[in-house]
């Protein structure tokens, strides 16, 4: 199991931690690789697009006579020799949409996590909620990201707030945890990760549980 560094949002390091058992087990480099592919693939628009000899405006009207030229035999000024004439081979502006299955997303987005946790850039931040200002974030990344290195900041839904705090930070983006992907984790240095993503209980589950406990004794 991957064991990350905690900190509180002032700062100061406290015990190292294990994450969830559903983020162990080993790397699938593969799925890694995948994921980026499509993710990268989908931010090429391929708009170029070129005319073809069949598309091109220009006249129809043979260039010279068939024979007796000493040169080869061209029906029009549209072929693409001829300067004006179209494009063999070009590009046609279609659009290549590649998919990722959901199994592949959900393993290459866990392996990608425990990735940069054996690496030792993965990080948990407690106390989220009590983030008020934007200086307390900018003093606690420098005290953990190194000068000149990117980092991607994750809250959970609940410490939606955080985010407003984070924005202006250099070099820092902010996602919620729900909207990270494969490619996010591969092409930054560091993630902080809110603690409540992985250990927070929610009062919802409380409830039921104390409700439950209640039935059996009954």
């Amino acid at each position: 199991m991957s064991k990350v560094d905690v900190y509180t949002i002032q700062g100061t390091k406290k015990a190292q931690t294990t994450l969830p058992k559903e983020y162990g087990g080993k790397v699938n480099k593969a799925a890694i690789a995948q994921a980026v592919r499509v993710y990268e693939d989908g931010t090429h628009k391929r708009l170029p697009k070129t005319k073809t000899r069949s598309q091109v405006r220009i006249s129809t009207r043979k260039i010279y006579k068939q024979k007796g030229t000493g040169g080869a035999r061209h029906g029009a000024k549209s072929a693409p020799i001829f300067v004006g004439g179209g494009t063999a081979h070009g590009p046609k502006g279609i659009k290549r949409e590649l998919k990722l299955p959901r199994a592949v997303k959900s393993v290459s987005l866990r392996s990608a996590l425990i990735l940069k946790a054996d690496e030792g850039k993965l990080v948990l931040i407690e106390g989220v909620s009590k983030l008020a200002k934007t200086k307390e974030f900018s003093n606690l990344y420098k005290k953990i990201i190194p000068e000149g290195q990117k980092a991607i900041f994750c809250v959970s839904a609940v410490n939606g707030k955080a985010m407003n705090f984070v924005r202006n930070v250099e070099n820092v983006s902010v996602k919620l945890f729900a909207n990270l992907n494969t490619y996010d984790i591969v092409r930054t240095n560091w993630l902080l990760v809110d603690n409540d993503i992985f250990f927070a209980k929610s009062e919802k589950t409380v409830k039921i549980k104390k409700e439950t406990k209640k039935v059996i004794k009954k």
